[in-house]
């Protein structure tokens, strides 16, 4: 989660084609992505006694025909939670969101995740960090990582739950991206933001925000970094690991102020493919955070397998090819925002599939909860 500061803005057109090259599994090829439109959800809208706000991740449950958006909260204002949407959208227009319901994570013994002030660390509490989540094709249960606390001593985690939120069980994740009081390990606040289904529903794609310490710095506007991105099956078993290479950030910042550019989500096309969303933010002299979002299509065919490569710097390797799907500052839009959230939508009543964005508003004045809808263009067969 970025803490970016940004102002208003009002809505743009719709109807922008962009130049796309990938497949969906058993679909034909991708020729572009049409913007079909944009809502927003106000700031600190009210909502069944919580705040909405900070949403990080976004997926589709076709089973129930609505939408699962989870908050990036950590407990400070309400519990860590989701909610259940409608978005009210088809090939001509983004008519709008509609709340529907909301749910608590719970941990393993049933209760809701703690703050930082209120978790009894010692006996095992978890402060949750929630930046991604996914239903499961199989049951519609849900899937989600948190980035735990590196200042505190919290790992990152993926765990799974019911359909209301109640913990099922935690995934067993590589011990690479513990985190750990030496420079090893994952960095605080930039390690699992993405996760993924494969496109047969058995096995995940777990994303990291940043490189390891061991695999090198991070991105500058000077050069770029690496990311790993993990395949694992249900029980936790890595079936692959590839290196994801990242972008410089796009500009630089003023004088003494920041700017980073890291992986926010990635979303499985089919078996050796998927979208990774690179999102960057860089700070002006006054404190005021712009946003570079660039969609890429990530290929991990002739890649190397990195699992059994502890430190990737000065390592030999071969980083999985990628190529520029979507640049958002391309769109027209009057501004884009802090993207963490992507998910393939239903199908439009024209047979072309859906792809939705969110942005997480930080529950910051300056900021706003945007969701992007887009017809997916193909090449008939």
């Amino acid at each position: 989660m970025h803490r970016f500061f940004r102002t208003a803005l009002v809505l743009a057109p719709a109807a922008i084609v962009l130049s796309a090259c990938a497949s969906f599994t058993h679909d034909a090829p991708i020729t572009g992505l049409r913007l079909i439109g944009e809502q927003r959800i106000a700031l600190k809208q009210a909502f069944q006694g919580t705040t909405v706000g900070g949403l990080s991740g976004i997926d589709y449950d076709a089973a129930s025909n609505n939408w699962v958006m989870e908050s990036d909260d950590r407990s400070e204002i309400n519990p860590a939670r989701f909610y259940r949407a409608t978005l009210a959208y088809d090939s001509e227009k983004f008519s709008g969101v509609t709340l529907d319901s909301v749910h608590f994570f719970t941990q393993p013994d049933g209760s809701r995740y703690p703050n930082l002030a209120h978790a009894k660390l010692d006996q095992g509490d978890q402060v949750a960090d929630i930046e991604t989540l996914r239903v499961d094709p199989r049951d519609g249960s849900l899937w989600y990582g948190s980035e735990g606390n590196r200042k505190v001593g919290l790992h990152p985690f993926v765990r799974h739950a019911d359909r209301d939120g109640k913990f099922l069980a935690t995934l067993p994740t590589p011990a690479m991206f513990k985190v750990s009081k030496d420079e090893v390990g994952s960095r605080n606040n930039m390690s699992f933001e993405g996760l993924s289904f494969a496109s047969d529903g058995k096995s995940l794609w777990l994303g990291m925000e940043a490189a390891l310490y061991q695999d090198g710095p991070l991105a500058t506007p000077d050069h770029g970094s690496v990311v790993r991105i993990t395949r694992l099956d249900r029980s936790g078993k890595v079936l692959g690991q590839y290196a994801y290479p990242i972008e410089a950030v796009a500009s630089r910042p003023a004088p003494g102020r920041e700017a980073d550019n890291g992986v926010s989500e990635i979303l499985a096309v089919n078996d050796h493919q998927l979208l990774v969303v690179e999102r960057a933010g860089v700070e002006n002299a006054a404190g005021v955070y712009a946003n570079h979002v660039r969609i890429y299509l990530m290929e991990t065919d002739g890649a190397t397998d990195i699992q059994a490569i502890p430190a990737l710097a000065g390592a030999s390797y071969v980083p999985a090819r990628k190529r520029l799907l979507l640049d958002l500052e391309k769109l027209g839009l009057a501004r884009v925002d802090n993207i963490e959230g992507m998910a393939w939508g239903p199908r439009l009543a024209n047979g072309s599939r859906s792809l939705v964005l969110v942005s997480d508003d930080n529950f910051n004045a300056q900021q706003v909860t945007q969701i992007l809808a887009f017809e997916v263009l193909a090449h008939p067969r």
